[in-house]
């Protein structure tokens, strides 16, 4: 069992992104919203990044035998292991472009980088703000 408190937030997205390509379930430690600990075994599909700028890990719970969504943030210990993904991922059912998808630590570092130096509104020649 690997402690997140012990370790960074980039080794514990690899090891997620690692299951999710090698489609192995996880056992997670997780704070819910709650304060109470749970312990669930979960087949991650997604990580993304809310426009909060929390992560989060979209998964299937074998507790629950759903969709749920975990963040980053509240998962305490996890454990890797070697079996295989047993359940059927539902269709998606969300517009596309409503939260935004990172497969790669790169694309999540370029991304919240992106999301703290880039302007929020398009600047245009015609913006009277920019106007000498």
């Amino acid at each position: 069992m690997k402690n997140t408190n012990q370790q960074t937030n980039t080794k514990t997205l690899a090891d997620l992104y690692r299951s999710i390509d090698r489609k192995q379930a996880v056992t997670i430690t997780y704070l819910d919203e709650t304060g109470e600990e749970t312990v669930r075994t979960i087949e991650a599909h997604d990580i993304r990044t809310t426009k909060s700028g929390r992560i989060q890990v979209r998964a299937m719970c074998r507790l629950r035998g759903d969709d749920r969504s975990f963040y980053l943030h509240r998962i305490r210990s996890y454990t890797l292991h070697k079996m295989a993904f047993v359940l059927t991922r539902p269709e998606a059912t969300t517009r596309a472009r409503t939260v935004i998808v990172v497969r790669s630590p790169a694309q999540l570092i370029a991304r919240e980088l992106g999301r703290d130096y880039l302007p929020r509104t398009a600047v245009t020649r015609d913006t009277a703000a920019l106007a000498a």
